[in-house]
């Protein structure tokens, strides 16, 4: 795991933030759809090439892209987190994923022509201390790619190869390899580890790390060279001479801390001087040619200097995802590659910047159907997306609000709400051309909806159920829960409706029915916190919540604990019938001063919830809620603007 994936204690999804869930799978209007006919096809999926889920938003990937490489004019390989690969050969127009069968991050490539290339990466556990590393290696172009071994578990961040047979990698521990067989076998040398590797030619190149060590006969020997910095990331010559160097620090404590270095040399190491000291950390350094150069880093810097660095321009990404890795091809002509799938692309000499990936990295909250086709997602900076091929693509509508949006319900094609922060709402009846917003009151925080027909729908948040019988022109509240945090709400038929959430002050779970359309409510109380709800029928329901998962055969009037235990937190849950169903939602482990990773769960049953079984999962991004799209499988939604969909309604639990 690279520093990059290092999160902070500071939450800013939507699941992330314990009550304040929009928990899709339990928003959910009476009536819906279901599946009629259930398959038994439950086969255990295989490697995550193989996963029976694939990205609809955003595309070609939500995972980080952490390196780039143009094999020849047009050619492209990109390679990122949980062993993502992906090939263009026009330039980025369009892209292709290719199955590397690792899960571990792919940190770097290298090819030495369009068919012979390599891929480094690993993973570093936090929870145990443990780490992997992988390198892989191809000689058909990415169509199949083969493990290889180097006798060491370090993670790799740096690979290059001089031609077939001659390559170097590097990475944490001091680690520098060196083959001189394709990777049959590799060495390790003593030059200190890193980020970045740099051949200029045959004999010529540098390392980076917390210093630079360069080599002039092909890495036999390595001699440090003095800098005014370390936390270098990666360096480029456009000469013997001249050179340049980018980097910075990176980490959490007490909060974040980050800066940004570019040092410079004219004399090929002998000297470095520090040109720019900034704060946004830089990853990735190219010449566009010797007076041009072009840098790349976190929250979508682009920096570019037409005088080899004596001065540096800002330039507009159009975007705030982090940018990780920068290849330069056909003479003015880059890609960048960054965080959320980010792919940017420039044909003069990085001026200007053009996106070559698609949709929304906002963090989403919440996902509704209504028929195979027709969907909406719904989540942070008022973003709304639409889907009319069941999840194949989606589209962004203007919702006319900045405000973070948590649920969504749709009673038909046409007639939907989503509430979110500060008491909004917003409601349409042209499936979402326009959007009409509507403060009800800012105090109000809430989190799910569900509309029962075109008329009634049931709002529920913190400390507040509303209530609409005009489609959300005018909604009525009802203040009578004090302490406690709602955060799903889902009708069993038209006039019997289940609200879940917790009381903070008791550290019970609540559960809420009404009987009359939500005119008065019952109380019950059960262990655990409960996120997240959804029903098959009049009787059957599933309710989760951190660990534990609640099933219910009467309507809501009673609830018992499955025996089954998640190995994380469930944040969303849906049913397909009595049965099947998925659980999403997130893990994360905390070490302090050295951050957090998150990682996305998924779960299916076929046993009504009473065991559930963990499926492999294309992102490690939280997952904040799923939703059954009727005849067309589920749609699960969280951070990065992840929307994942699977045409399986479930797998077997074993």
């Amino acid at each position: 795991m690279s520093v990059k994936s290092w999160m902070p204690v500071v939450w800013t999804s939507l699941a992330a933030i314990i009550g304040a869930i929009g928990c899709g799978g339990g928003a959910q209007a009476p009536g819906a759809a279901r599946l009629s006919e259930y398959g038994d096809n439950h086969a255990a999926l295989g490697a995550t090439c193989q996963s029976s889920w694939s990205f609809g938003n955003p595309l070609p990937t939500g995972n980080a892209l952490n390196a780039v490489v143009a094999p020849a004019p047009g050619s492209l390989v990109a390679v990122g987190d949980l062993g993502t690969i992906l090939r263009s050969d026009d330039g980025g127009k369009t892209w292709t994923t290719q199955c590397s069968g690792t899960t571990d991050d792919l940190e770097a490539v290298s090819f030495v022509d369009t068919q012979t290339g390599w891929a480094v990466g690993g993973y570093y556990v936090l929870e145990t201390f443990q780490t992997t590393q992988t390198v892989l290696h191809t000689i058909d172009g990415g169509d199949t790619w083969t493990r290889q071994h180097t006798g060491t578990n370090h993670v790799l961040y740096a690979v290059s190869f001089l031609d077939a047979m001659t390559g170097w990698a590097q990475g944490v521990g001091s680690l520098v390899l060196h083959t001189i067989d394709g990777g049959a076998t590799w060495a390790p040398y003593p030059a200190g580890g890193g980020y970045g590797i740099f051949f200029l030619d045959a004999t010529t190149g540098w390392l980076t790390g917390d210093g630079i060590s360069h080599t002039t006969d092909g890495g036999a020997t390595w001699t440090r060279q003095s800098t005014p910095v370390g936390d270098l990331h990666a360096v480029s010559f456009a000469d013997p001479n001249t050179g340049i160097a980018v980097g910075g620090y990176h980490f959490y404590h007490f909060g974040e801390h980050e800066s940004q270095v570019i040092i410079r040399t004219t004399d090929g190491g002998a000297t470095w001087t520090l040109q720019r000291v900034a704060i946004r950390q830089l990853r990735g350094i190219s010449p566009v040619d010797p007076n041009t150069w072009v840098a790349v880093g976190r929250g979508g810097t682009i920096l570019r200097t037409t005088d080899v660095g004596d001065t540096w321009t800002p330039i507009d990404s159009g975007t705030t995802d982090s940018l990780f890795g920068l290849s330069l091809f056909d003479g003015s002509t880059a890609i960048a590659v960054g965080a959320a799938g980010k792919i940017l692309s420039t044909d003069d000499g990085g001026n200007t910047w053009n996106p070559k990936s698609s949709g929304s990295t906002n963090p989403l909250s919440s996902v509704t159907f209504v028929d195979s086709g027709n969907g909406w997602a719904v989540g942070a900076g008022g973003a709304i997306l639409r889907t009319t091929d069941g999840g194949g693509s989606w589209n962004a509508q203007f919702s006319r609000t900045n405000a973070y949006l948590l649920g969504v319900s749709f009673a038909d094609a046409d007639t939907g709400i989503a509430v979110g922060y500060a008491g909004t709402t917003v409601r349409t009846d042209d499936g979402g051309a326009t959007w009409n917003p509507h403060l009800v009151e800012s105090t109000y925080y809430l989190t799910a909806v569900a509309m029962a027909d075109r008329d009634l729908a049931i709002a529920v948040g913190n400390n507040v159920i509303l209530r609409t019988a005009d489609g959300g022109v005018t909604w009525l509240a009802d203040t009578r829960w004090s302490n406690i945090s709602l955060t799903g709400i889902a009708w069993v038929d038209f006039n019997i409706a289940i609200a879940v959430g917790r009381d903070g002050a008791a550290l019970q779970s609540v559960v809420l029915q009404t009987v009359d359309g939500g005119a008065e409510w019952t109380q019950q109380r059960l262990d655990y916190g409960i996120y997240a709800v959804s029903f098959t029928d009049a009787n059957v329901g599933i309710a989760v919540g951190g660990t534990v998962t609640w099933r219910t055969t009467d309507g809501g009037r009673t609830w018992a604990r499955q025996p089954s235990r998640f190995d994380g937190t469930a944040y969303g849950v849906s049913l397909a019938d009595a049965d099947h169903g998925w659980a999403v939602g997130s893990r994360t482990y905390c070490i302090h001063r050295a951050g957090c990773q998150v990682e996305g769960l998924i779960y299916s049953t076929v046993n009504g919830g009473a065991t559930w079984v963990r499926q492999p999962n294309p992102t490690r991004n939280t997952l904040s809620a799923v939703t059954f799209a009727p005849g067309n499988g589920f749609i699960a939604v969280g951070d990065s603007g992840t929307i994942l969909r699977t045409d399986i309604g479930g797998e077997a639990a074993r």
